[in-house]
C-alpha cells in the first residue's frame, strides 16, 4: 500500500471508491463496499480496464480479527483512505499500515484520494492507541504514514516521532517504517523523527521530474524529495531508505530510468513501482496501463542499478509485503558481516 504525504504517498495506494474514516465507525462487513472497487476499479472514458488489473478477493477469521482492531484503536488506515486494491490481502495476513494525524490532509495532489480541508489538531493520545493496536495484531512489521500537516509548527514530525517511541516500547520486536512527508526537507523536523529511529524511513518521489508540478502539490518538490533522502542518511546511517513510484500518468521510459538513477544516487535502498489508477474522474487521468512484462524490465533495471529490494508490478503499493521486504534485506545484511 501509500507517501509523499505530501499529499502523496497516501495517493500511492489508491483505487475508486468513497474515503472512509475509521474514527467512532463500527467493524463492518468484510468488504464493505471494497468488492467492486477491486475488481472494477473506475475506467478512463473509452477505455476498457486491461485483464490483468482484476485482482481476487480475501477473506477469513484474520480479516475480520484485524478490521475489528484496527476500528477499536479509532486510527485511520491508508488501506482504507486511500482506497488501496490490496486491503483484503494484507487485512487478512494482519498487516496494515496505519495513518496518523487525521484524514484531512493540507495539500491537494492531483492523484490523491485523501480529502484536502482543514485538519483537527493532533490527538493526545494517539501514539497509545495505535501502540496498542499494534501488539494486539502481533505486527512484526508496522507502516506510519500520515497526511501532510503544514498547519503545525513542525509538521508533525512531533507526533509522528511520538508514535514510534510508543510502538517501541508497547511491542519491541516489531520492526518499524515511517511514511511521512517531506517536512519541506527541514533539519529540525527530520532531526525530530529520525532521533526516534525508525527502521526504514520511507518518502515516495511519486512521479518524474518534469511531472512533478502537475502530479502533487505545490510545495512537493521533486528536488526538495531527493534531498529528504540525503539529510536523512546522514542521520540514520543504519536504517533503510525507501521511495515508490506510479507509473502511466505521462512519463517517458528515459524519464523514469533518470528518476531511478536520482534515487540510487541519494542512496534508496528500496524501491517500489506500480500503476497510477485514477481515484475519481476529477483525478489525473491515466494516460497508459503498463503491461505485467514491463514492471518486470523495469524492475531488472533497478536491481541492476543496485537496490537492494525491487517491487515492481501493477499493484504494487508502497506498503505492499513491507515486512517481508524488510526482513529480506535485514537478513542479508546481517549474513554479509
Amino acid at each position: 500500500m501509500g507517501n509523499n504525504r505530501s499529499a502523496g504517498d497516501c495517493g500511492s495506494d489508491q483505487l475508486g471508491g468513497p474515503p472512509r474514516s475509521l474514527r467512532n465507525r463500527a467493524p463492518g462487513p468484510i468488504l464493505d463496499g471494497m468488492h467492486l472497487n477491486v475488481l472494477d476499479p473506475p475506467k478512463p472514458s473509452g477505455r476498457r480496464l486491461p485483464p490483468w488489473l482484476r485482482k481476487s478477493l480475501h477473506s477469513g477469521e484474520a480479516l475480520l480479527r484485524t478490521r475489528e482492531i484496527v476500528s477499536r484503536s479509532g486510527v485511520a488506515t491508508v488501506c482504507e483512505e486511500a482506497r488501496c486494491p490490496n486491503l483484503n490481502e494484507c487485512w487478512s495476513h494482519r498487516h496494515a499500515t496505519f495513518m496518523i494525524l487525521g484524514d484531512h490532509c493540507t495539500r491537494k495532489c492531483g492523484f490523491c484520494a485523501v480529502t484536502t480541508a482543514p485538519p483537527r489538531p493532533p490527538e493526545p493520545d494517539e501514539p497509545a492507541r495505535l501502540a496498542q493496536a499494534v501488539a494486539a495484531l502481533g505486527l512484526r512489521h508496522v507502516v506510519i504514514t500520515a497526511v501532510a500537516r503544514d498547519d503545525l509548527d513542525d509538521e508533525g514530525a512531533g507526533h509522528f516521532a511520538a508514535c514510534v517511541r510508543a510502538i517501541r516500547e508497547a511491542a519491541p520486536d516489531t520492526a518499524i517504517e515511517v511514511l511521512p512527508a517531506d517536512f519541506h526537507a527541514r533539519d529540525d523536523c527530520l532531526d525530530t523523527l529520525c532521533d526516534a529511529r525508525p527502521d526504514i524511513y520511507n518518502h515516495n518521489v511519486e512521479t518524474v521530474e518534469r511531472l512533478t508540478p502537475t502530479v502533487r502539490s505545490r510545495h512537493a518538490r521533486y528536488a526538495q524529495s531527493l534531498e529528504v533522502f540525503t539529510k536523512v542518511r546522514r542521520r540514520l546511517p543504519d536504517a533503510y531508505t525507501k521511495s515508490g513510484i506510479m507509473v502511466g500518468l505521462g512519463e517517458t521510459r528515459d524519464e523514469l530510468t533518470q528518476t531511478l538513477r536520482d534515487l540510487r544516487a541519494h542512496d534508496v535502498d528500496i524501491l517500489t513501482v506500480g500503476q497510477y489508477l485514477r481515484p475519481t474522474p476529477q483525478h489525473l487521468p491515466v494516460v497508459r496501463y503498463y503491461e505485467p512484462a514491463e514492471f518486470d524490465e523495469i524492475a531488472a533495471e533497478a536491481r541492476a542499478m543496485g537496490f537492494a529490494s525491487v517491487a515492481s508490478g501493477p499493484f504494487v503499493r508502497s506498503s505492499y509485503n513491507a515486512g517481508d521486504v524488510y526482513s529480506t534485506i535485514a537478513d542479508r545484511r546481517r549474513s554479509a558481516r
